[in-house]
């Protein structure tokens, strides 16, 4: 399945879902109007409720012509974004996650990496590590020190190159959720001396199956407003580790979009996740293991939560 990105305008938000009584077929929803007005007056809930209900009943109606029973089925969310062209991570994007980060190596806290004429810098995961609100990641056989890491997803809107910070919001058609599972135990090569450069896999550290649950939908940019004034926290099992507001990036996301672009052509669809605040799992020495619940919630989005095995 293609991924659906409509032109950047008002009053869309993007879900995809899968339809019970096949495997493989699978579609989007634009869920419109009546969702956006509402939402803007009601809190995230409420907003999730509205968005998760019109899915629904669009599905309920063709169901229903069809010759099915609505009644005995049951719809599937999906990530909103299948196969992105790229999906771009920041790294070390929240001061306090740099710190914190630094101080599990015996570092002090680095310096604003502003004041060092430093740009964001972004590492890749693959297309196929995205998986769907709901669903369960298998971790057990891979790596023993498993992370999580809540961060705000941009989603590209248009086709854009070098573009300057002044346009770069311009170019997002919306936002979701994301969490970039880490293998923190995958992440150094082992026999590969510290101080070589080829000491770090990021791939394996940060791309396997499952790694970028990915979710619930697509809010349009339109009614996000401001991407650097969104609260945004994670629990395991319930018990609150991530507490934080994009505010507190250090490369706010106008300056990704012009570092990213530069040289290099973004299209609908790819993907920006815009780094992760402090409360990881490493800078507590905890991990998660087979059983553990993991919830991410971003104002005025939503949330997701998935289950490890």
């Amino acid at each position: 399945m293609q991924n659906f990105i409509p032109e950047v305008e008002e009053g869309f938000a993007v879900a995809q879902f899968q339809r019970p009584f096949s495997a493989e077929d699978a579609g989007h929803v634009d869920i419109r109007d009546d969702t956006r007005r509402t939402g803007r007056e009601h809190d995230d809930a409420i907003r999730q409720e509205h968005r998760l209900l019109h899915v629904m009943r669009h599905e309920n109606d063709r169901l229903r012509v069809l010759g099915l029973n609505p009644a005995h089925l049951e719809l599937k969310l999906l990530a909103p974004l299948r196969f992105p062209s790229a999906i771009y991570c920041a790294g070390a994007n929240y001061g306090d996650h740099a710190a914190e980060m630094a101080a599990k190596e015996g570092n002090p806290p680095p310096p604003d990496p502003h004041a060092l004429g430093h740009k964001a810098w972004h590492f890749l995961k693959a297309a196929g590590a995205i998986t769907d609100p709901g669903a369960t990641v298998k971790i057990s056989n891979y790596a023993k020190n498993m992370d999580w890491e809540i961060e705000m997803a941009a989603v590209i809107g248009k086709t854009g190159k070098d573009i300057p910070q002044s346009k770069a919001l311009s170019y997002v058609a919306g936002y979701t959720i994301a969490n970039d599972l880490s293998a923190r135990d995958r992440g150094r090569r082992a026999g590969v001396p510290d101080a070589s450069p080829f000491k770090w896999d990021w791939t394996k550290h940060k791309t396997f199956e499952g790694s970028c649950p990915l979710g619930p939908w697509i809010v349009p940019a339109s009614d996000i407003g401001d991407p650097q004034k969104l609260g945004l926290k994670l629990w395991v099992n319930g018990v609150l580790k991530q507490d934080s507001n994009t505010s507190d990036m250090i490369f706010n996301l106008a300056e990704q979009i012009e570092q990213l672009s530069a040289g290099m052509t973004l299209y609908p669809g790819d993907l920006i996740l815009t780094g992760t605040p402090a409360g990881v799992g490493a800078g507590r020495g905890e991990f998660l293991k087979a059983g553990d619940v993991v919830k991410l919630w971003v104002e005025k989005i939503g949330e997701i939560e998935n289950r490890m095995a």
